[in-house]
Formats: structure tokens, sequence, C-alpha cells
């Protein structure tokens, strides 16, 4: 079965194809990243402009890319939240239209779970994809970590689920955005900070690890002792306005603030993670989301871990249509999600 994937819950127009669950046939994603860039985070109105300018070329090219028309697809999986609700809407809307008029199947997708079945991948036709060799064995345990995400979560099998803990505040890509600001680093956050990390010491500061009960997570009060750490660092107190913090910042100490916030943010994933590997003794550990692209965790965790773990290829890392194909293919055998493209709907509250 070819499924067609289509998401747009961000600043990410993106559509994928997707054989059998497993095989990626095409990944075509256009980012207005770049339009955001100078305001310092994703405008909704700009975003939701853009999917409306691009997602028709997209699907074009997908379709292109996978040298199949549309009597090949069998059916259409489509985001429907979580996300920013015009951007929802864009992707809706033209999945209704043409599950209608080419008479497919339409099955809503959420969003957070679509990057976990990123890691479902193991083949693609596509030159410069690294895919896993076996799909995870349940049962599965899943790190989510992202923008707007920060969740454990335990399967059983396919939809059946606990979520274990999830964040109580600013979710860790988030963190990073934010933590990026008070360093005066450009949009996105979460990158800059990983490139300025790279030339600091982890070392250097001790920052305050969030003692949160059980498996959920907490950023904010990191983000804070980083702010208190730099207003301290150039010999001010709480009060001075944290847009001005960077301009008296060197170098050196961006850099190790950055290195220093980056092992902190990524031990608290850690910890979490490697304590309920040892009490529900997952056969697979996967990590989701864009957070999942940052090298540092992957390093650390695959350390902890004793390699014990895989990672989807960082271009599957942040928002794709490819995901969403490949959780549409399991939405169809296990019958969920199946909806009239006319009672298709949106939540941009949407939870897992």
């Amino acid at each position: 079965m070819n499924v067609l994937g289509i998401e747009t819950s961000c600043d990410e127009t993106a559509v994928g194809i997707v054989k059998d669950g497993q095989k990626l046939l095409s990944n075509t994603v256009y980012s207005s990243m770049h339009k955001h860039a100078k305001y310092g985070g994703v405008i909704p109105e700009i975003a939701s402009r853009s999917h409306l300018e691009y997602i028709i070329p997209v699907i074009e090219e997908s379709l292109g890319d996978a040298k199949l028309s549309w009597k090949d697809i069998d059916f259409v999986s489509c985001t429907s939240g979580a996300g920013l609700s015009g951007s929802l809407l864009i992707g809706a809307m033209t999945a209704k239209t043409l599950a209608k008029i080419f008479q497919k199947p339409l099955y809503s997708a959420n969003h957070v779970l679509g990057h976990l079945y990123a890691n479902f991948l193991t083949s693609s036709t596509l030159k410069g994809y690294m895919v896993r060799n076996n799909q995870p064995q349940f049962p599965i345990l899943g790190l989510i970590v992202s923008g707007g995400h920060t969740q454990l979560v335990l399967f059983k099998n396919h939809f059946n689920y606990v979520v274990l803990g999830k964040t109580l505040d600013d979710a860790v890509g988030e963190a990073f955005d934010k933590v990026a600001k008070i360093l005066g680093l450009d949009y996105p956050g979460g990158v800059k900070i990983a490139e300025l990390a790279l030339k600091g010491d982890k070392n250097r500061y001790k920052l305050p690890e969030p003692k949160v009960l059980g498996y959920n997570f907490s950023f904010s009060g990191l983000k804070t002792a980083v702010l208190r750490l730099a207003q301290n660092e150039i010999g001010e107190k709480y009060t001075f306005p944290s847009i001005k913090v960077s301009n008296r910042l060197n170098e050196a100490q961006k850099a190790n603030i950055a290195a220093s916030f980056q092992y902190s943010a990524i031990k608290s994933l850690i910890n979490k993670t490697r304590r309920a590997v040892v009490q529900f003794k997952p056969k697979t550990v996967i990590v989701a989301g864009g957070v999942a692209s940052n090298q540092c965790l992957r390093e650390e965790l695959s350390l902890v871990l004793n390699g014990n773990i895989e990672f989807p290829d960082v271009k599957l890392c942040t928002d794709n249509g490819a995901m969403i194909a490949c959780l549409g293919f399991y939405l169809n055998k296990y019958k969920v999600g199946l909806t009239r493209p006319e009672d298709f709907k949106i939540n941009p509250s949407l939870v897992m």
C-alpha cells in the first residue's frame, strides 16, 4: 500500500509517500523558517500563508519523486493536531479536497505520535537517507523531544500506550530557543545553541537539574538559572533586562553557558529515560522530534544505554510528511482514525 502523508502543523509544508509502513518513497519539505528568522520565532499568519502557497507544488513534487500518480495512492493521512490552527487548516482542507476528488480514504493523524513512526522506516529509494535495519520491537519506550513536546511514552503495541511523563512547563526545544535569545543567537535557537556549545566547556558552570517527581520534566527553572548566571557574569542584578545581557557577554562566556545549559538539559532527559529503561525493560528505545537531531543527546544517550538505541535520520527528526504517511499505514492496518473528508476536523491542542 502506498500512503501519502500531509504535515502542516507549524512552518514546514511537508508531504511524504511511504510503502507498506516501512519503505520511504518520497519526502518533500518546504520550510518557511527563513521568513520567521527576523522575528525570532514562528509567526502563525506567515506560516499559514506559506502553506497555502506551497502545498500543491510540494504534493506534486512528492508524487514525482516517488514516480507515482494519484491512481497509485491507496489512501491519505493528514495531521489534525497538535499545532497552529491556521497551518493545520491548510493541510486539512487540502487533504479533504484531494481525498474527495480522487476517492481516497482519509485518516486523521496525531502529529506527536507521527514523530515516533519515523523510526519504523527501514528502507528508502531516496539517496542520502539512513534508516534502521529493522523496525522497533514492542514493548517500546519512546522519548519525544521537540519545540512543543517533551514526553516519555511506553508502548505495548501500536496505539496501546501510556504516557509515563511529560513536561510541566517549557518543552526542551522551547527552552533551547529561549536560552538562545538570552545569548543573542539567531533563530532557530536550538541549532545555534548546539553549534556554539561545541566551542565551550560543559563543566564550566554547574546548573541545577530539575527535581520533578516521577517521569515528568521541567525546563523553566533551568532557563531562569541560565539568565541569572548570565546576569551574574556581567556583574548585574536580576532586574537587569534579559534582552541586554548578550551585549555584555564575551564569546567565551556565551560558548561556556551554551555548553553548560545543553549538558544540563540533556542530562535531565537521559536520567529519566535510563530510569524508565531499568523499570520497564523495553525491547526497543526510540527517540523522536526535532531535538532528536542534537548530536550531544545522541552521543550521551547512546553511551548511557550501551548503544541499545537507534535514532531516525536527522532529516526525519523535524516535521515531515513521511512520518505521517508511515503512521497512516498503521492507522489503516489497525482501523484507527478513518474519517469522511467532510468530517475531518483539526485539534490544535491534541495530545497523546
